[in-house]
This record gives structure tokens, C-alpha cells and sequence, in this order.
């Protein structure tokens, strides 16, 4: 995996790096996600930064590409731990660990910056999770939080938009589960930001992104792709094209039909911005929370 930003302790990571770093991305609401986590946890080279959960290690893998820093990503669900030790673990300065949000193995006061996206969608008692991360967050540290948006566009999941809005009911598992795949909650604007301020965060910026979307793209990246993808039977240049991790390795030649399909989702997205405004449907809602010195 290419390093060669790794030793460069730089402020903040610039837009031809981040096009570099979701070349691969046919989601392009993570794609945005990765930008804001970028812009609100800025890492240098002695920061100690938490992943949770780190799923596959993307963000790791991505942090580890433009930084020296120090992370640690932290998982549940053991088989995912697993792939991520395939996919990060032997990057120098990544420690992998078996975590439950509710009980973090690591002292109080402990990390520069905490990456919180999407999880907490999937907790029950996401104010207690809030907390826990609050209390190993050295004083003036961020939390970067990312969350389904409940207020989702209709393109991006018509399957459920249409469930929620003819029978409120919705898909929660399964290939056509959509944004609502293993979820107890999707969030609106209060409700993330009241449970952010319950655990204690002073909220210092707010996001709401992805408007425009490709019909049925969430379907079609993790119902579709990502199963496919993670089976081996992708030729490599179109592994390499549809792989978060081997964006370093994606030559960009449309020829290779994955790279068409991204340009495609591309097209798309053009219209789409940073921040919009409240009360327009969009994917992710995102928080800038800060623990208190």
C-alpha cells in the first residue's frame, strides 16, 4: 500500500489527495463522508486517532496513506475484524482490537481524534455509546460522527422510501435492505444532535450531504457489488477498480467497465454539495463534536 504522504506532517489533506483516496468509490455519499472526516480530524503525525467501528479498515487504510499518525481501529463483529487485519494489518502503527462501544479497552484521555461513522445507527443506546467515547477523548479532542439520514432520498433506496411512505414499514435485512440494513434507527437533524449534546460534546459544525443519487445505488454497491467484490471472482483489474483499498493501484482506463460505472455515479453526484440545507432529503447527517477542555 502506497505511503508516501506518510511522512509529510502537514495541516490538512488536499482535494487532488482525497480524489486520489475515493477513486475507486461508487458510493458517493462515502465519499463525501470521507472528505468531512478529513476536514474535522485533521491528523498529524503524534496524534493517536480511534476508528470505531473500523469495519474493513478503509478509513485506517486511508489515514494510514496521508499520515504518520498513530491509530487504532476497534470492531464487535469479529469476522469483519478479520478482514480488516487482511486488508490494514500490515501497516506499520495500526493496532486492531475486538471492542464493544459500550467498554472501550483504552484509559480516559486518551485520543487525539475519535471517527464515528456509522454506528451509531446500529446501537440501541447510542447516548450511552456517546459517553464512552467522550470519556477516552483527551480534552479539546473531536469526534467525527456520520449517520443515516431518516429524511433519505427516494433514488437512493426506492425499495424502502416506498415501504416507509405507502405501509410505514421498512426492509432491515437482506440484499434489498437498502439504507436501512441492520439499522435500530436512521436519525433527523434534533435527534442527532440531541444525543450528541446528552453525552456531553459541545457540537461546533453540522453536515447534511447527498441529494442526488444514482437509482438504486445503494442496492446496487452493498447488495450487489460488495458480495461480488469480496468473492474473488472479479478479474484484478476490476478488482482493483471497485477495491476502497487498492485505489493506489486503479489506472483509471475506461476501458475496465468498472471505471465507466463510477464515472457514470459520478455524473450524478456533480450537483451535489458539502452542506445542504435543512429540510432537503439527503443520505448522511454529520456532527463536529468537541469534549471540553
Amino acid at each position: 500500500m502506497a505511503m508516501s504522504k506518510s511522512s509529510v506532517n502537514t495541516r490538512g489533506v488536499d482535494a487532488q489527495t482525497l480524489e486520489i483516496l475515493t477513486r475507486n468509490e461508487a458510493d458517493m455519499a462515502f465519499k463525501k463522508r470521507v472528505r468531512t472526516i478529513f476536514e474535522w480530524i485533521d491528523p498529524q503525525d503524534d496524534d493517536l486517532i480511534l476508528d470505531m467501528p473500523c469495519g474493513r479498515g478503509f478509513y485506517l487504510n486511508m489515514f494510514r496513506y496521508v499520515s504518520g499518525c498513530k491509530l487504532i481501529g476497534a470492531e464487535l463483529d469479529w469476522p469483519v475484524l478479520l478482514k480488516a487485519q487482511r486488508n490494514v494489518g500490515h501497516l506499520p502503527d495500526i493496532a486492531l482490537n475486538n471492542a464493544n462501544i459500550y467498554a472501550l479497552p483504552y484509559p480516559s484521555n486518551t485520543f487525539d481524534g475519535v471517527i464515528l461513522s456509522e454506528i451509531l445507527e446500529h446501537i440501541e443506546h447510542d447516548v450511552e455509546g456517546l459517553r464512552e467515547i467522550y470519556r477516552v477523548l483527551k480534552p479539546g479532542g473531536v469526534v467525527a460522527i456520520t449517520v443515516p439520514n431518516a429524511n433519505y432520498p427516494f433514488w437512493w433506496d426506492p425499495i424502502n422510501k416506498t415501504l416507509e411512505t405507502l405501509f410505514k414499514t421498512h426492509i432491515g435485512s437482506g440484499p434489498l435492505a437498502g439504507i436501512w440494513a441492520n439499522h435500530v434507527r436512521l436519525y433527523t437533524r434534533d435527534q442527532l444532535r440531541e444525543s450528541v449534546l446528552a453525552a456531553g460534546f459541545v457540537v461546533e459544525e453540522e453536515r447534511a450531504f447527498t441529494h442526488h443519487s444514482f437509482p438504486f445505488i445503494h442496492n446496487l454497491v452493498y447488495g450487489l457489488g460488495m458480495p461480488l467484490l469480496e468473492s474473488g471472482l472479479l478479474p484484478s483489474a476490476m478488482a482493483n477498480a471497485a477495491d476502497r483499498t487498492t485505489f493506489d493501484k486503479n489506472d483509471g482506463s475506461l476501458f475496465n467497465p468498472i471505471n465507466l460505472g463510477l464515472k457514470v455515479f459520478n455524473f450524478f453526484d456533480r450537483k451535489n454539495v458539502m452542506s445542504e440545507p435543512a429540510g432537503r432529503s439527503t443520505v448522511n447527517l454529520c456532527i463536529k463534536g468537541r469534549k471540553s477542555l
